[in-house]
């Protein structure tokens, strides 16, 4: 059995009672990732759900030519893999680890119990889901409204917090994916930031030498 408190950190798990989170910290196991791993692939049969301990996770779907779009990063307390739960199907994108990760695996059968005895609930998967929306919402947006330069500016804010220096967590062809851009377009957008003297490179850390242009431009 591993620690509740692992589980009680994500969202959707967070204010149930030891008695409710005891079941499903019992079948829930710890798996350790390195760079590369690959937690489960689009189209699988999916069993579990993940809580990220820490680490960062990269979610992602490929066009039939191969290439790669990550739409989201899953960091510590956040949980992924759980719309099978709800409605059996494969899975719609793949997982894969972007650095030595740290994940607790959910088998969905202790989860629906729970939904099933205590449907009360249910109401932390409507606010999670809502917040899912929203976030798409947002990129759909972003991919109508805002252009590669735009984009790539959201994103390196996204990446970097609330921190001016950060080292980027992703490959620049992982980058271009989350953009929905190519890797040339990004590095000329990354060069045209770096030549106005609003952001500082070397190799893969950056440094924000002037925020207020960059939020400026990434809406």
């Amino acid at each position: 059995m591993i620690d509740s408190s692992l589980i009680a950190s994500a969202d959707l798990f967070a204010g149930l009672s030891p008695e409710h989170l005891a079941p499903i910290a019992e079948a829930a196991h710890i798996r350790e990732l390195r760079r590369g791993d690959v937690l489960f692939l689009e189209g699988d049969e999916p069993d579990d759900l993940y809580v990220v301990v820490e680490g960062r996770i990269a979610i992602s779907t490929r066009s039939f030519d191969g290439r790669e779009s990550v739409f989201a990063l899953m960091e510590a307390t956040d949980l992924f893999g759980e719309m099978p739960l709800f409605r059996p199907d494969g899975r719609s994108a793949g997982a894969r680890a972007l650095e030595s990760s740290t994940v607790v695996v959910i088998p969905y059968s202790p989860v629906r119990a729970l939904y099933q005895e205590h449907p009360e609930h249910l109401w932390r998967v409507v606010d999670m889901l809502a917040t899912r929306l929203k976030s798409m919402d947002t990129a759909l947006a972003d991919s109508v409204f805002l252009d590669v330069t735009g984009r790539t500016a959201k994103r390196l804010l996204e990446l970097a917090g609330p921190s001016d220096t950060f080292e980027l967590p992703i490959t620049q062809e992982e980058l271009a994916g989350m953009v929905g851009a190519s890797r040339e377009r990004v590095n000329k957008a990354i060069a045209s930031f770096v030549k106005l003297g609003w952001l500082e490179q070397r190799d893969r850390a950056y440094a924000i030498t002037d925020r207020e242009q960059l939020e400026i431009r990434s809406k």
